[in-house]
């Protein structure tokens, strides 16, 4: 058993939100202590860094280092570098990662650290969540589409040829740390991806953020003079922390609230999959949520003009709005069939009654939709 570390002083300038067992911690030059707050949350004798080839030549070596101070136990902290992209978030990516952890024999008095966007936070939690029949594993998501969305929840997983998030593990973090820095060095179209996100936030739980995030998209982002309107930001992500932190902890596996937080994901998978992921995931879910609640509007489910809504909403954050014409209305359809959404080989949609309130709320959350439908939105 390792001995917790003393926790380091609370600061003052962080925001902190409780997310069940584990706390989200967002401060600006976060990741320059972060080892500290690490080894306080998951105490371990040795820990392991896994990161992407985007993020690893940016921040990696100052938290290797970090770490390695920390631990105090003169062994080295390997460091995990895997190809950036959805591509590498696989099956055969969790064996090369594990076995580099075995060869650096690593043991059960271990940790894992994530450091990178949601392919990253996704496939390391999966590694900490088996390896050793699981360990500790603390997030540190780089991009707005993690720090909202990958690095909360406990949902971990690969994808396969047959679909995304086919394989995985539920296993909570021990923290997540947010440095909203970082996002000065993501691209714009990553932000914009993120901003999908925080739309469906809004779109299945807050009414006045949905507009907030809209209205406001255009500084979220950056204008022509490479101002950005940080505060604005630094709120986006509190307030969607605080709303998928809330839906996670009331119902952890996915019975019934947690479902909202699917909406846009049944379709947007789909694009998403066939798209070969030269679709963002923002990108797809946004198209997701604009096609599914088309449909569930002609079903009568959802109130007309919430579409209307969402469309002039991911316009403003300059994100797609049609989806891509390569794959075919049966290729999505039976993409669809395989998602992990699927109950008694229906496909099942979450979507909102009206933006800011859910659907089906007494049901499960859940509706279902006719292919017929579907296929005619699609088209």
């Amino acid at each position: 058993m390792v001995d917790r570390p003393t926790s380091p002083t609370r600061d003052q300038t962080a925001t902190f939100i409780h997310a069940g067992a584990y706390e989200v911690t967002v401060a600006p030059a976060l990741l320059s202590r972060a080892a500290e707050l690490v080894a306080a949350a998951a105490p371990a004798h040795r820990y392991a860094v896994i990161s992407d080839s985007n993020v690893a030549p940016l921040y990696a070596a100052g938290l290797v280092a970090q770490l390695a101070r920390i631990g105090g136990t003169g062994e080295s902290v390997p460091l995990c570098t895997i190809p950036a992209g959805e591509a590498s978030k696989t099956r055969a990516t969790w064996a090369t990662v594990t076995d580099q952890l075995l060869e650096a024999k690593l043991g059960r008095d271990s940790a894992i650290v994530a450091l990178g966007g949601g392919v990253v936070c996704d496939l390391a939690g999966f590694v900490a969540a088996t390896f050793m029949r699981g360990l500790p594993v603390v997030h540190i998501p780089t991009t707005l589409l993690a720090m909202i969305d990958a690095s909360l929840g406990g949902k971990t997983g690969v994808d396969t040829t047959y679909g995304k998030n086919l394989v995985g593990a539920f296993h909570q973090p021990s923290a997540v740390l947010i440095d909203p820095q970082v996002l000065d060095s993501l691209p714009v179209r990553e932000l914009r991806s993120g901003l999908a996100e925080a739309l469906k936030h809004g779109a299945i739980a807050d009414a006045a953020y949905f507009d907030c995030v809209s209205r406001e998209a255009p500084s979220l982002l950056m204008d022509e003079a490479g101002r950005r309107d940080v505060q604005a930001l630094n709120h986006v992500i509190e307030k969607s922390v605080r709303i998928k932190t809330g839906v996670v902890t009331s119902d952890e596996r996915e019975n019934g609230a947690r479902k909202a937080l699917n909406f846009g994901h049944t379709i947007g998978h789909a694009i998403e999959l066939l798209s070969g992921y030269t679709m963002r995931h923002g990108e797809a879910v946004g198209v997701g949520m604009l096609l599914e609640a088309t449909a569930a509007e002609r079903a009568g489910i959802t109130a007309a003009g919430t579409a209307a809504r969402i469309r002039d909403a991911l316009t403003s954050a300059g994100l797609p709005t049609t989806r891509p014409a390569g794959p075919s209305v049966s290729q999505l359809l039976e993409s669809m069939h395989g998602d992990k959404k699927s109950r008694s080989g229906t496909t099942e949609y979450a979507v909102p009654a009206r933006i800011g309130v859910m659907a089906a709320v007494e049901d499960g959350y859940t509706v279902r939709l006719s292919d017929a439908l579907v296929a005619e939105v699609l088209a």
